[in-house]
Parts: structure tokens; sequence; C-alpha cells
């Protein structure tokens, strides 16, 4: 039944991630890099700035700061994406899929600046008069109720696309592979019931944190994050350093195949090699930073500040942080320790292998760490964007509903394979993207306007520029 599901939800993401969304993300991406003048991109160190507090207005609505809210991003984003999502890229798309993920990433910053601006701009109360951002709002204020069923379309498809699945299936595959079976606890045909048991104690342990709301996601997410990355980066930094002398080659590799496509996987995608290199890359860089897709203004959309551009401007951090600094160095990490030609390994096994292969000893421990926080913090926000999408289709006072769902999902996506899991997640995202960028694609020239009014204030020394 599991093969049956994997190989029906493969046909759908296949479709679902053609040529014309490709064509959507990056190039809508590139459309907000012109419509946008690249201004966005000269004012990134006044991004960092707002992250300190400097700029926070305690007066103004919403329920987190701007720090706690990149932090919860951050904490959707910076996750099994990284870290597995990656493993699988380089497994079906080979080194090249990097350089596309790059690309992304690139655009992704602007896409992230125009709908996180947005997120804020057009914020609308949902049934019990409390202040909501994201996707759906953003239609409903900002383009009207002829737009409503692309806004319902949205919540629809994030209700499967904010579920846990992927983080509970790593975390509980790194648990079996890197603990549990060297162990001896259990055999390597034999694990079902290890990884049922796995997935209903992650179950207890999110549900301890989900039930709290975004205000109590924030706060986890703020403490853990940075230390997580910091040591995650570390880690990686170690074994690119006892590896140096091969850095320049696969970077040189990653550049040179992202043209080739020597190394794909031919049965992953349909069409050409450099073709499936691209679509691999950008579906990876897309689940992995989410640019485009709407989960992440849901996140800056709850943020405390009266200027939409201020969070747009930190929200375009995160894919550089995501995906061309946390990405980039598992990439490296997975190539120069050699392991990615085995075919035998793939996603959160393949970055194991190439940390116990880099760092011996305490190199699996260390994973094992980032991965548990990393996923767990990714499961603890994803649940506030699906409740999110409950409480905008079926009333504010249903959202909770959600998340005994979403418990239920983390069971489920532990014992479920990860290609079925990754196919249902590609395909909800894919759907999710659509509005997503439509709507903001639509509303580009109020963001455009807002960004000339804000970069004027900032510049005639307004806000104090000091960062």
């Amino acid at each position: 039944m599991f093969e049956r599901l994997e190989e029906l939800t493969g046909i759908f993401a296949s479709y679902a991630w053609g040529p014309p969304l490709v064509a959507l993300l990056v190039g809508g991406g590139i459309f907000f890099v012109i419509m946008s003048r690249f201004k966005p991109y000269l004012y990134f160190g006044h991004a960092v700035g707002v992250l300190t507090g400097k700029y926070d207005d305690p007066k103004a609505e919403g329920d987190i700061n701007h720090f706690q809210a990149l932090s919860a991003a951050l904490a959707a984003t910076v996750g099994m994406g990284n870290i597995g999502g990656v493993a699988v890229a380089i497994t079906m798309g080979g080194p090249g899929a990097i350089f596309w993920m790059w690309v992304s990433a690139v655009v992704g910053m602007a896409t992230k600046f125009f709908t996180c601006t947005l997120s804020i701009m057009y914020r609308g109360r949902d049934s019990e008069g409390k202040l909501q951002g994201g996707p759906m709002y953003v239609i409903r204020e900002g383009l009207g109720k002829k737009w409503m069923p692309l806004a319902y379309f949205f919540s629809f498809c994030g209700l499967l696309g904010c579920l846990p699945m992927f983080q509970a299936n790593q975390l509980t595959q790194i648990i079996r592979d890197s603990v549990l079976v060297p162990m001896a606890v259990i055999s390597p045909e034999a694990h079902f019931t290890s990884d049922l048991i796995t997935g209903l104690i992650l179950m207890a342990i999110v549900g301890l944190v989900i039930f709290g709301g975004i205000k109590r996601i924030g706060n986890v997410a703020a403490t853990l994050v940075p230390f997580m990355v910091v040591l995650y980066v570390v880690g990686v930094t170690y074994i690119l350093i006892t590896n140096i002398e091969v850095v320049p080659y696969y970077l040189g590799l990653i550049v040179s195949d992202a043209f080739r496509g020597d190394y794909v996987n031919s049965e992953s995608l349909l069409g050409g090699a450099v073709g499936a290199v691209i679509i691999i890359g950008v579906r990876r860089a897309a689940f992995s930073n989410e640019a485009g897709i709407g989960t992440e203004s849901m996140a800056h959309g709850a943020a405390k500040t009266n200027e939409p551009v201020r969070e747009g401007l930190v929200a375009m951090l995160e894919p550089a942080i995501d995906t061309l600094l946390v990405c980039t160095m598992t990439a490296l990490a997975i190539l120069v320790t050699g392991v990615w030609v085995n075919t035998e390994l793939d996603g959160v096994t393949l970055t194991a292998m190439a940390f116990s292969t880099g760092i011996p000893v305490l190199g699996v421990p260390v994973l094992i760490i980032c991965v548990t926080v990393f996923a767990l913090t990714t499961m603890f926000t994803y649940s506030y964007y699906g409740s999110k999408c409950l409480g905008f289709l079926a009333g504010a006072d249903k959202k909770t509903y959600f998340n005994y769902f979403y418990a239920f999902s983390i069971v489920a996506g532990s014992v479920l394979s990860i290609g079925a899991v990754i196919n249902i997640l590609d395909s909800a995202f894919a759907m999710m993207a659509i509005p997503t960028m439509l709507s903001t694609i639509l509303l580009a020239p109020k963001v455009v306007a807002a960004a000339k009014d804000y970069f004027a204030r900032y510049d005639r020394g307004e806000f104090g520029n000091e960062d």
C-alpha cells in the first residue's frame, strides 16, 4: 500500500512541479527584483539592524517582535530541508541541483521581501476579531471578494502542506539508522514498531508546545534556533577545513553540472537532464526556504510593527541564511567527504554518513542533536501555519482542532517512506505557491510604492540610521 501511495503521489508531484510552476517561482522572483530595482538588497545592513530591537514599537499591533518572527520563520525553514532535503537534491539531481538552489535563493530574497511586506500591509481580522497575516488575508484585504476562491484554495492546500511529516520522517530515520540499528536494538528490516513508538514520543513533545500558540512557539524558536544554527555551522566548517583542498573542485562541479546534468537520477523526473536539474534545485529550494510558498508570510504577519517594508527586509534574510549559507554547507559536506556517490543512502542518512566520515566519533552525535532541534522547532512553527489556514476556512474558534490532526500526522510521517512524504508535501507546496505568487504579482506596485516611501524616510534619517 505504501509503495502504491508513493507511486501515485510521485506522479502528481512531478507534474505539479513542471516548467510552469518553476517559471512562476523563478520568473516571479526576477520580476520582483526588477520591480524593486534591487533597492531592498542595498538595505541588507538595515535589515540586520532591525533584528536588534532598535526599531521595535511595543504599541504596534501584532503578537511577536521582529526577531521572534524571523526565528519562528527560520524554525520552519532552517530544518530538515537543509539537512535531509539537500541530500535528496544531490541524490536526485547531482551537484548541479545546488546551483539552481542558489539561483532560487537570490531571487527568493526579493520574493520574500514582497510577500512579507504585503503580509503586514494587508493584515485582516479573523472571525474573533484578532489581527492576522498571510496570503489568504492579503488576497481578501488586498484584492477583494472576487478573489476569495484563491484565498480558500491556499488555505485548503495549507492544511496539507503545513503538516510535519517530513520532519518526523527524517528525525525517526536518523534515530533508527544512527542509534537503534547500530546498538542492535532493532534490525534494519523490522523497524515499523520502533518508528511508531518514536512517532508517538515526538507527538507528545510537540503537543506540549503547539497548544501554547505563536507566542510560546516564538519564544522557544528564538531560544533554540540561533544556538543550533551555530552548532551546525561549526560542525560543517570543521569538515570543510579538513577537506579544504577539494572544496574548490566541488564548487566548480556544482556550477558546471548545473548546465550538464551528468548525475541526474533518470528515474526521478521527466524531461532532459538539465531541465531536471533545474526543477529539482528549484523544488528543493522552495521546500527549504519557502520563498513564494506563502508559509513565511503567516509568521511575519504576526510581527509587532506598523512598517510593512521593515518586516519585508527582515524576511529577506531567510533565504540568505537558509539556502546560501546552511544548504550550501550541507551540500559541500556531502560532496567533499565523497559519500554522495553512495546511491544506497538517501535523505538525512546520507548527511549522517558525511558527518561520520568528516568528524569521526563526534560527527553523528552532533548531527543528531542538530536534527532533533531543527525538526522539533520546524514542527512547532508549522502547527501555527496550519491552524491559521483552518481558522480562515472554518472560523477562528475551530483552528485548535487542526492541532489534533497535526499531531496524528507526526505519527503517520514517522512510518511512511521518505518518497511518499516528500511527494505529498511537494504537491501541497506547489499548489500553495500559485495563489501566493499570483496575488503578490498583482499587488507588487503597492509594495514598490511603500518601499520608495520607507527608504526615502530612512535615507533622511527619520529612524536614526546608526545600523
